[in-house]
């Protein structure tokens, strides 16, 4: 079944509409999720709403409240909240273009990727495509999809466009906040030569499907061992690296030497072999 399409709209640029599609690029991984089970019966545990001291109440008598201090709430009908909603929007509207460095990484947070609509939309994309490419820039708008405005980001990606949502300002924490006691030295020279050389070392091209959820792998296989154990405890058993006695810096030189001879160099896929047809032509 074709994927649907997250959002239908037009990117206008000055006085330039594109017919577009947004459908997300992410899907969720395989997860393993848990109920909470009562052990004398086998059976789930369900939840109630209850109020302290009150006791269970009915779902029509629940109301949305927000927390102005300790314990004191406005409480607010849902249509008062669905009065505010932004209208939707058909429109999104590029406003600014920045230097891809200039964004931070934590800002971004999902990505979509972005087509023409139709044929007729086809040459107008292609033309904001390239021109962005040329530029080295990213568009900035802000995406009205039910009820919430998104600040967002738009960037050539091979034919087409990825557009990522952006978290406001107000949603990121200051680095600082968390860097500030970090003192300013300067690393030992051998240290941080042994250290470029493990990083030589381990560098690869970026492949994704190289990795995996071991957490969730071994999930599966204790969840498989359960069952066929009929219930009996199951325990895996896990190795953990020995602590050492040495000094901090004796350990890190040492872990650094060796670490950079015992160390196998990533493995870095073979260009793939030209056609018989390729070679042909080269030489003709």
């Amino acid at each position: 079944m074709a994927a649907r399409a997250y959002w239908q709209g037009q990117i206008r640029l000055a006085l330039v509409s594109i017919p577009v599609e947004i459908y997300a690029a992410t899907k969720s991984g395989a997860s393993i999720s848990f109920r909470q089970i009562h052990e004398p019966s086998g059976r789930p545990i369900n939840y109630e709403k209850v109020v302290q001291g009150i006791g269970p109440v009915d779902r029509d008598e629940i109301v949305k409240g927000y927390e102005v201090s300790k314990g004191n709430y406005v409480l607010l009908e849902d249509d008062e909240i669905e009065a505010v909603k932004i209208e939707s929007r058909k429109t999104l509207e590029l406003v600014q273009f920045v230097d891809a460095h200039e964004i931070d990484v934590f800002y971004f947070e999902k990505p979509y990727y972005v087509v023409p609509q139709d044929e007729l939309a086809e040459e107008a994309f292609v033309v904001l495509r390239e021109a962005l490419r040329q530029k080295k820039k990213v568009a900035l708008g802000q995406l009205s999809v039910r009820g919430r405005e998104m600040l967002v980001s738009l960037k050539p990606c091979g034919k087409g466009i990825v557009l990522e949502t952006l978290r406001y300002e107000d949603e990121v924490r200051k680095a600082k906040t968390y860097f500030k006691d970090i003192p300013e030295v300067k690393p030992d020279k051998e240290m941080l030569d042994l250290a470029g050389s493990l990083i030589d070392k381990k560098s690869a091209p970026f492949d994704a499907g190289e990795f995996g959820d071991r957490y969730v792998d071994a999930l599966k296989k204790l969840v498989e061992k359960k069952a066929k154990a009929k219930g009996k405890k199951v325990l895996e058993d896990v190795d953990e690296p020995a602590p050492s006695g040495k000094s901090n810096v004796i350990d890190l030189m040492a872990a650094l030497k060796k670490s950079v001879k015992d160390e196998k160099p990533a493995r870095k896929k073979a260009p793939a072999k030209k056609s018989t047809a390729a070679k042909a032509k080269k030489r003709a």
